[in-house]
């Protein structure tokens, strides 16, 4: 080669990025609750179970551990039937994932795309919001109401021919304020058949409603909150999603799951990665699902907790919605972000969203001591 000559590598064109879609650029990143800074601390930013596995839970996941090298059902077939009789619904109407989170991904996947439309309340769940834009949809955002809930007239008035899919999460996260049979009912009413609702029910098992429509004594653990998988029944376009990750502690083994009618059901195991929920979260979940007794004790403490925190908010002078769920609510504007470093610097960690408010999660009663402890000189400092 000689010196006039260029090289090779020289005269080949510069390399390109690889192309990704337009659509992933302005995605929201999924913001988990942070960690404790402290070595003594507590963790309140992520509606965690305070509790440890339920008895014999850990030993069976412990057993199933001894299998490492060998995939998991694919099929989910002990946890779908074990689902099955516990719930009173087909085999084919149920589908697992790896939390409810991924559910919601793979229902977006499945009914919404370009051109589509996706609606949901806000502040709500913040996996709708990126679920939706990786499936190319476009979100059409209702605002909650004054007092939290989910604004149902305004919902039913957005949705459009473009509208594919509805998200409604209750008890709401990160409000806590949970559905009433008679305004949800009327929603579903007013919906498309073709239209899919997802009626999000992470929390189900903390809701504890006072109150009935009908003045007759609620039923433990209902009230006038109805449950999804009841409605479910007969409508079509009603897709429930409940989760071990919450009430029965395994939000570190990923495991959820979806009732629905056989399409949507069908839709969903399509959509699965395979083999995604892994042996040791399907045995550990038909576990939790035989402890039911020890289930509903550990729950009805977390309960009892959540009441004795929200009230001791409410003396401080705090505007507490009524939670359903493992958590409480403040919306604290502009002061959220300050509100959260009090807490840190005290050695508890909240979940900040910026410019609404806190989400305090019911933990251990140490830690919801320090917060209130937090809450009420933050409190005399306003």
């Amino acid at each position: 080669m000689t010196a006039s000559q260029p090289s090779r590598r020289s005269s080949q064109p510069a390399p390109r990025q690889v192309r990704l879609r337009a659509a992933l650029e302005d995605i929201p990143t999924y913001v988990p609750g942070r960690p404790p800074a402290h070595e003594v601390a507590y963790k309140l930013s992520s509606n965690e179970n305070p509790y440890p596995p339920l008895p014999g839970v850990l030993e069976t996941a412990v057993e199933a551990a001894g299998s490492l090298n060998r995939y998991p059902d694919l099929h989910c077939s002990r946890l779908l039937a074990e689902l099955a009789e516990h719930h009173r619904v087909p085999v084919g109407h149920l589908a697992a994932g790896t939390g409810s989170v991924a559910l919601t991904g793979q229902l977006a996947q499945s009914v919404a795309g370009p051109g589509d439309e996706v609606v949901y309340a806000w502040r709500s769940f913040e996996a709708y919001p990126i679920v939706t834009q990786v499936a190319g949809a476009t979100s059409v955002r209702v605002a909650l109401t004054a007092g939290e809930e989910h604004d149902l007239d305004a919902m039913a008035e957005a949705i459009t021919e473009r509208t594919r899919l509805v998200f409604v999460c209750s008890p709401n996260n990160p409000t806590g304020v949970a559905i009433r049979r008679g305004p949800l009912e009327r929603f579903l009413d007013r919906v498309p058949g073709d239209v899919l609702v997802v009626l999000d029910e992470a929390y189900r098992e903390f809701v504890r409603d006072e109150r009935s429509e009908t003045g007759v004594p609620p039923a433990e653990g209902g009230g006038s909150v109805p449950d999804g998988i009841e409605l479910y029944r007969e409508r079509p376009n009603l897709c429930v999603l409940r989760t071990f990750s919450k009430a029965y502690g395994l939000a570190g083994l990923r495991v959820g799951y979806a009732v629905a009618h056989e399409p949507v059901a069908a839709a969903l195991r399509k959509t699965a990665v395979p083999f995604g929920v892994s042996q040791i979260a399907q045995d550990a979940a038909v576990a939790s699902l035989r402890s039911e007794a020890a289930l509903m004790r550990r729950v009805a403490a977390l309960v009892e907790e959540r009441a004795r925190v929200a009230e001791a908010l409410a003396a401080q002078g705090w505007t507490v919605p009524e939670s359903q769920a493992n958590f409480v609510w403040l919306r604290l504007g502009e002061a959220t972000a300050d509100f959260a470093a009090a807490c840190e610097k005290a050695g508890v960690t909240v979940r900040p969203f910026p410019g609404d408010g806190v989400r305090i999660t019911i933990g251990e009663r140490e830690a919801n001591d320090l917060l209130l402890g937090v809450a009420a000189e933050f409190r005399r400092g306003r």
